[in-house]
């Protein structure tokens, strides 16, 4: 017990400047939630943003205890928690809740879901800043690369099997960048990209060539099955090509998006008088969760939205800020991996919701509803400022 009330002393010195710039995104979130699911004066059509509250107060609770605890501790719990979530991940296929075809929650109780995909993110970075921090490991040999490549494509092909392509993906970027800073050699990572790369060009050539050399319909759809893809995949990836094929089907949500977006102007129309969403012609079901960002662009215009990438800026230096200045490689890997899923998501969040890359679900950190990311999110920068408060640094400004 005094250890625990020395360590909550050690919270005043906290980097303030990211726990109000978390708590400005957290805020804007629950609004604009509300805003999305507003319909007049006398009805609101769901009760997401108090259920928003509640994930809040979870993940705030995570936030300072992982603040708190010595995050060089956090190591000897890592291979745990990654075998727990390759559990969560294996179960969820078994008997997960399939919505829109895909099982990608555990029922807990009553309403109450996890996204194990979510869990297995966190318990990846916590075991690549555990492997890749030790001093006796070298990362140039093919044995220790292949391992690393092991624990993360392991969680990868489960999520792929839920099917979760999104998730999946997005643990390339944020494992290739603490790679790179773990110091694996640049021709492991640039054979990984470059595999990545190869990737992609095949399903867009499994999509688009085989209808121009005339193969029947039913060989196409075999050879985009045995690739693992979906109908849904094909008909997101298609939207974005040519949106404007089947502007009232497949192409619908994106090109209200945009609508919503553009519609904006610099400042917009105003807090619960976004008619994109309140008209129903942007989705409900997807705008307080993977289109937070149409209903903030449209209801504050473009002066809300560089705000609030303001805001994304102002956490994503102090998470690298605190990376510089930790006091060992732990510490500076867990702030990178961190740092690069927050920036992961906002990228691509973003830029799916304004059309510059096909439609997938990944949410905006603290912002879009939901209850396993919002948790997991203030948990990993808890973290973070565990280092922060450890690094003996007062403040963002003191001269590294």
């Amino acid at each position: 017990m005094t250890t625990w009330l020395q360590n909550f002393k050690l919270l005043k010195r906290m980097n303030w400047l990211m726990t109000a710039a978390l708590a400005a995104l957290m805020t804007a979130g629950v609004l604009f939630i509300y805003s999305a699911s507003y319909v007049s004066e006398d009805r609101v059509a769901s009760a997401r943003y108090l259920w928003q509250l509640a994930w809040i107060a979870a993940g705030a609770g995570l936030y300072v205890a992982f603040a708190v605890y010595d995050y060089r501790k956090l190591s000897q719990f890592a291979p745990w928690l990654y075998a727990a979530a390759l559990a969560l991940l294996a179960l969820v296929l078994f008997t997960g809740v399939t919505v829109y075809g895909a099982r990608r929650w555990l029922q807990v109780y009553g309403s109450l879901r996890i996204q194990p995909s979510e869990v297995a993110k966190f318990a990846i970075l916590l075991l690549l800043a555990r492997v890749l921090s030790r001093p006796e490991s070298d990362h140039r040999k093919p044995a220790a690369f292949a391992r690393l490549a092991a624990i993360v494509g392991l969680p990868f092909v489960l999520i792929l099997k839920e099917p979760d392509l999104a998730s999946a993906l997005i643990l390339a970027p944020v494992s290739g960048i603490m790679m790179f800073v773990g110091g694996v050699p640049m021709r492991y990572l640039l054979a990984l990209a470059g595999a990545a790369a190869a990737g992609a060009l095949l399903i867009v050539a499994v999509l688009f060539l085989p209808a121009k050399l005339g193969i029947s319909p039913e060989t196409q759809e075999r050879i985009f099955r045995g690739m693992g893809l979906r109908d849904y995949h094909r008909a997101r990836i298609v939207s974005f090509a040519r949106p404007r094929d089947d502007p009232l089907g497949t192409g619908w949500t994106k090109l209200q998006s945009e609508i919503a977006i553009g519609s904006g102007g610099i400042w917009g129309k105003g807090w619960r008088n976004g008619r994109q969403n309140i008209l129903g012609y942007l989705p409900r079901s997807v705008t307080p969760t993977d289109f937070i960002y149409a209903v903030l662009a449209e209801e504050t215009g473009f002066a809300g939205c560089v705000a609030v990438i303001g805001v994304f800026a102002v956490l994503l230096v102090c998470g690298m800020y605190t990376a510089a200045v930790a006091q060992d490689k732990m510490g500076c890997l867990l702030c990178v991996g961190v740092t690069a899923l927050v920036f992961s998501h906002a990228f691509i969040n973003m830029a799916m919701t304004v059309g510059l890359l096909p439609i997938a679900g990944i949410p905006l950190p603290l912002m879009s509803y939901g209850g396993t990311f919002m948790v997991v999110t203030m948990a990993g920068l808890g973290i973070v400022q565990s280092v922060h408060i450890r690094s003996g640094r007062a403040n963002l400004f003191e001269v590294v």
